[in-house]
């Protein structure tokens, strides 16, 4: 068996690996490169050095941009991974009709982010038609508009890979703390809670990589009004790239700081939380 593996290993693998190099390596390469280029088309690049990236550093909107998607990143990691772990527990505690709540909060993790954010637009524009303004209004409403929609679309994901890992630990662990006179509080902190870390690093690791990411949802709800203000990194590089003539350079420019700025944050924040699965 193990000897017919090896023998048709290169076989199965050639194709996969072929559409990685493709779809994946080679334009990775292709897009640092052309960072360093000013073009129109990949056929006329012309090699400008690090202008490019010099000219981020005047642009007080990319800047901008970051510091709001690092804010707004730090607000969903913690509110979406809170109130999906409190449901999941919940939903552990052998209610009836558990199921059908557990279907219910998923559901809206199926919806795509264009659409989600224009139903959001229009329900939240409705609620603040009341008070005279829209969500185009202050970027304020913008940021918690972000926050509101993405705990709707994520906390039911999240929530489900909760429950696995608070079904996985042995009940033997529950009823021994419960006998040493420890109080929910207690057990929630020195059992539950170190016996899913692994569902903690997979949970934050997803929430953190999605915030930084979120375009979709961006585009949709403000489209980064007003003036840019609630302007998110991957729709500033979009909007560099397709709406300023000249600037396609720049905009792979920030592209790439935005891959090198998310990879780095998952990097640490994955070595942080793997060291508590190690350490408990």
């Amino acid at each position: 068996m193990n000897h017919s593996i090896k023998k048709y290993f290169p076989i199965f693998v050639l194709p996969t690996l072929a559409a990685f190099v493709i779809g994946f390596i080679v334009p990775f390469i292709l897009g640092i490169y052309l960072s360093f280029c000013k073009f129109t088309t990949v056929t006329d690049a012309e090699f400008v050095g690090i202008s490019n990236y010099i000219k981020i550093f005047g642009d007080k909107n990319f800047l901008h941009s970051i510091w709001f998607t690092a804010l707004f990143t730090v607000v969903s990691v913690v509110t979406i991974n809170l109130l999906a772990f409190i449901v999941a527990m919940l939903l552990t505690k052998g209610f009836k009709g558990t199921n059908i709540f557990r279907t219910v909060f998923f559901m809206p993790n199926l919806i795509g982010g264009i659409v989600l954010g224009y139903i959001w637009q229009i329900i939240l524009n409705g609620i603040l038609a009341h008070f005279g303004v829209t969500m185009q209004y202050s970027a304020t409403y913008g940021f918690w508009g972000l926050i509101i929609l993405m705990n709707w679309q994520q906390i039911g994901y999240m929530m489900i890979i909760y429950i696995a890992g608070i079904q996985n630990i042995p009940t033997e662990l529950i009823e021994a703390a419960k006998i040493d006179g420890a109080t929910s509080w207690q057990a929630l902190k020195n059992v539950t809670l170190p016996m899913v870390m692994p569902s903690i690093t997979i949970c934050t690791f997803l929430t953190l990589t999605n915030g930084f990411k979120l375009f979709d949802q961006n585009l949709a709800l403000t489209g980064g009004g007003p003036s840019h203000q609630s302007e998110m990194m991957a729709l500033n590089i979009f909007d560099t790239f397709y709406a300023k003539m000249g600037y396609e350079g720049v905009g792979r420019a920030k592209a790439v700081i935005f891959f090198i700025l998310v990879a780095l944050i998952a990097f640490v924040q994955l070595r942080a939380t793997r060291s508590k699965e190690v350490q408990q």
